[in-house]
């Protein structure tokens, strides 16, 4: 079975993100960069799939910036066997473009599985495994908390999570999914593999190489980011319960006005 997992490398969810005064985007200096959190659920997976599967192939695929080559460490640090960047030059690229590149190497990997995180920490989009899927004509399952390869190799048994419960449906392969919390617990890379992973080398390839006019694709354009406005302080209310009751309706009538 040959498997695919795609990453993002996204802000550090821990920082303390800051915009630009124009808003073109964020400050970026001295900022900590890592595997988006839930990719490292679908490279989980993948591992265990590959562990449980004999001949298989694990590759990870990203797009992104030069430095976006130490979360594809990472990954083969935890038992991926080989790693792509799709260098990202100029201006940052839109997801649908994005997802056309991944989509292009795809096609070249005839993969059996593919497998990313439900949603990306920085944009919170949710939309790359969707696109890809949409783009190579697969079955797309979202919000995925188990996998189970059936013995014919063919088909899934896949567990997500629905509203108030869960939904167990088969699908064929190939096919892609996307990974939720509670769908593993992602493994921490042994000394060993953080020595291979360090020599390990990763293929390189140019955007502009793989779709020469990808910018055609683009959907969506940046056109500014803001903070979110500052919350007012909260107001506490004290006396006897009659009084904070009588405050409390005076306040939402006459000074929020939603009563």
């Amino acid at each position: 079975m040959r498997i695919v997992v795609l990453v993002k490398q996204v802000p550090d969810t821990a920082a303390q993100i800051q915009i630009k005064p124009d808003g073109s985007g964020i400050v970026e200096e001295g900022l900590k960069y890592i595997l988006n959190p839930y990719d490292e659920f679908a490279v989980e997976e993948a591992v265990r799939l590959k562990e449980k599967i004999s001949s298989s192939e694990l590759f990870v695929l990203t797009v992104g910036l030069e430095r976006t080559k130490e979360i594809l460490r990472t990954c083969i640090a935890v038992g991926a066997d080989q790693a792509v960047l799709i260098l990202e030059e100029g201006e940052p690229l839109d997801p649908f473009s994005t997802a056309e590149l991944l989509a292009k190497k795809i096609e070249s990997l005839h993969p059996d599985l593919i497998l990313s995180g439900k949603q990306a920490a920085d944009d919170d989009m949710a939309y790359i495994g969707g696109a890809v899927a949409q783009r190579l004509n697969f079955p797309f399952v979202s919000v995925v908390t188990q996998v189970e390869i059936l013995e014919n190799g063919k088909k899934a048994k896949i567990k997500r999570q629905i509203e108030g419960g869960e939904e167990i449906i088969e699908v064929d392969l190939p096919c892609v999914l996307s990974a939720q919390k509670g769908l593993n617990e992602p493994r921490y890379p042994s000394l060993a593999g953080m020595m291979k992973a360090k020599k390990k080398e990763i293929e390189v390839i140019k955007a502009a190489d793989l779709v020469p006019d990808i910018r055609k694709f683009a959907r969506t354009k940046l056109e500014r980011l803001q903070p979110v406005p500052v919350r007012p302080a909260g107001k506490i209310l004290q006396g006897s319960p009659e009084k904070m009751v009588k405050d409390l309706v005076r306040f939402l009538k006459d000074e929020e006005k939603v009563i």
